[in-house]
């Protein structure tokens, strides 16, 4: 799990306990670290969506450098992801339909 995806997770939990137990139970996840090439890749995939008319949040196109470099799908609802997906090759992971 990218760190970034972590705190949002744990940001604006209710309660301390139940900060505390979602902190525990998403420490199974092994941390994907980003470092400076991380970061850079990142402004690379914004700038590429933004020349294809393509807008985003920094932390989107963060979360796509760390997939791409962990070779990792995206799991997400958000519709946003889709439409990087092309420009910034990444796989997004699709949950069946129940």
């Amino acid at each position: 799990m990218a760190g970034c995806i972590r705190q949002e997770v744990l940001s604006g939990i209710g309660t301390q306990s139940q900060f505390d137990r979602l902190r525990k139970t998403i420490q199974a996840f092994d941390d994907l670290g980003a470092d400076m090439s991380t970061h850079e890749r990142a402004a690379e995939l914004f700038n590429r969506c933004r020349a294809s008319g393509i807008q985003g949040s920094h932390i989107d196109f963060l979360i796509c450098a760390i997939a791409r470099e962990h070779r990792v799908p995206i799991f997400t609802l958000d519709q946003d992801f889709t439409r990087y997906a092309e420009v910034c090759r990444v796989e997004l992971y699709r949950p069946r339909d129940s």
